[in-house]
């Protein structure tokens, strides 16, 4: 069974940066496109980024593009998704995902093939 578990969410003041981690056990991230998804209080659950297993494609919804930045480290099985100049509009609780394929397909803003979600972790900005 693969467990995610997120990291790094926090309280920062608007124009701030985060670093969230996914990290893993039970298993490795080395086969799995990693997507992160978010859910602002009374809003339907958002793509924001997609990596796929070898690391050599990243997409990103457009509200994040230029601001974001997904990546990952194989030897520490461990996805990160550096977020910069952050918004209030980009408070909301942060989850990392597995999907069982090696890439992010066409639908994955749609979660589709998505698996395996971690608990997410909250990132509140706000002056």
């Amino acid at each position: 069974q693969l467990d995610l578990v997120e990291s790094g969410g926090g309280l920062v003041q608007p124009g701030g940066s985060l670093r969230l981690s996914c990290s893993a056990s039970g298993g490795s991230l080395a086969y799995f496109a990693i997507g992160w998804f978010r859910r602002a209080p009374g809003k339907e659950r958002e793509a924001v980024s997609c990596v796929s297993s070898r690391g050599d494609t990243t997409l990103y919804t457009e509200s994040v593009k230029g601001r974001f930045t997904i990546s990952r480290d194989s030897a520490k099985n461990t996805v990160y998704l550096q977020l910069h100049d952050l918004k209030p509009e980009d408070t909301a609780r942060y989850s990392c995902v597995a999907r069982n394929l090696p890439d992010c397909g066409l639908y994955w803003t749609a979660a589709k093939d998505f698996i395996n979600w971690g608990m997410g972790t909250q990132v509140t900005v706000s002056s």
